[in-house]
């Protein structure tokens, strides 16, 4: 059991105590998509406002059927029978490390909650370094001698966490990746959980093709998605999972269902009337998640540019609203400023410049490394500055956008600085 609260929403809840207090801080510490909200979700859930019964464990049929008919969409053939929806994509992922025994192997970096999770739920984590073009997936090549060598210790990897397209890097694994990594897991017989929050995301869906592991490795993969990412709906709390159609299958939702029954009984009624309209994707949702897509990666190359400017290495973002920069190549430099590790380069951007940003060590990063994740997409504005930023064939040259680019290359650039000049 880890005991502290999760690192990002302390530190989101840090930012809100301190900007009440009068401060003024660029905050790139929390991945939560700020953007109106469509009209047809509020009547959606209006509309929904008289569903005050609990319902299905698992949610209504219709709900469930729409979350197929998504899926099915994206190449995966899936009955509403495979479908599980709960509050949120991160209860199903708690649940699944309810009920998969053994051990878990997660990539490293990766999102906070997948290892503070497996410490809830007793098991031990196996972390494997990304590769250099990537992160969400383990390097293959690293995966299989990190199992078997886990085996010999006596440990039990039976999970493989995997986070297409991925949250900290802002990049998606390539095809020939996934299948090299699907056909690990299935010669050591690892259940796999695909996190695909982020799918609808990518930048360039021509440039940059998406292949599930449900497409690859089927009858052991189960996928988990949301509404939070893709239309700003973090706060009503909307998760499914999919899972395979098979015998095995089965018994995973089963498991899971009964993880639920005692957790959180059912996804809130008026959610389900949402969900049930958003799968079903209607005109409004396509042209919304399109028009998010080309604003988080207009934002997220543009930050790229700010920090690969001050002299860190980054993987160029291709999906979500992240990007994981590297600073290791002016080292010198900051240590020269008396920065050695990740947090000392977090608070040092905290305390210097107003610049909040995510430490690389609490995503299971090396703590001497000198890497932090940086989430661009709460730097849209209030309601009508989003709505201009999604409106814009260049987002970054809007004026409160170009200012807080402005301000964090300012930032950057002070970290390296000569200390005579600090």
């Amino acid at each position: 059991m880890t005991g502290r609260m999760s690192p990002n929403l302390a530190l989101n809840q840090m930012v809100d105590r301190r900007r009440a207090a009068g401060e003024s801080l660029v905050h790139l510490a929390f991945g939560e998509a700020r953007l109106p909200l469509l009209p047809g979700l509020a009547r959606e859930l209006a509309e929904g406002a008289h569903r005050t019964a609990y319902g299905p464990i698992a949610g209504a049929e219709p709900a469930r059927a729409a979350v197929a008919g998504y899926f099915r969409r994206r190449r995966l053939p899936t009955s509403a029978d495979q479908i599980v929806l709960a509050p949120g994509s991160k209860a199903l992922l708690m649940a699944l490390q309810l009920a998969v025994p053994g051990d878990v192997v997660l990539p490293r970096p990766a999102w906070n909650s997948y290892a503070a999770q497996a410490g809830y739920a007793g098991k031990h984590v196996i972390g494997i370094p990304v590769p250099a073009a990537c992160g969400g997936v383990p390097d293959p090549a690293a995966l299989r001698l990190a199992v078997l060598a886990a085996k010999a210790r006596g440990r039990d990897p039976r999970l493989l966490v995997l986070t297409l397209p991925d949250n900290p890097t802002g990049t998606l694994a390539p095809p020939a990746l996934v299948r090299e990594v699907c056909a690990v897991a299935a010669a050591e017989d690892l259940v796999i959980v695909s996190d695909e929050i982020y799918r609808d995301l990518v930048h360039d869906p021509v440039a940059t093709p998406f292949l599930s592991p449900a497409e690859v490795a089927p009858d052991r993969t189960v996928v988990t998605s949301g509404l939070s990412k893709a239309f700003g709906l973090g706060g009503w709390r909307i998760g499914a999972a999919r899972f395979p159609g098979t015998d095995s299958g089965q018994r995973l939702r089963d498991a899971v269902v009964a993880v639920a029954g005692e957790v959180w009984s059912a996804l809130a009624g008026p959610m389900q009337h949402v969900a049930e309209y958003v799968y079903a994707e209607p005109p409004e949702i396509q042209a919304r998640v399109a028009a998010g897509a080309r604003l988080h990666g207009a934002v997220a190359r543009a930050v790229h540019d700010v920090v690969t400017r001050a002299g860190a290495g980054c993987r160029p973002p291709t999906a979500g609203f992240y990007v994981y920069p590297d600073f290791e190549p002016v080292r010198e430099r900051l240590r020269d400023n008396g920065i050695g590790d990740s947090a000392g380069l977090a608070r040092r951007l905290l305390d210097d410049s107003g610049v909040v940003v995510l430490p690389g060590h609490l995503l299971g990063d090396d703590p001497g490394g000198l890497r932090f994740k940086a989430a661009t997409s709460l730097l849209y504005g209030d309601d009508e500055q989003q709505r201009l930023s999604l409106a814009a064939d260049e987002p970054a040259r809007l004026p409160h956008l170009s200012a807080v680019l402005d301000r964090l290359a300012e930032a950057f650039a002070r970290l390296t600085a000569p200390a005579t000049r600090r």
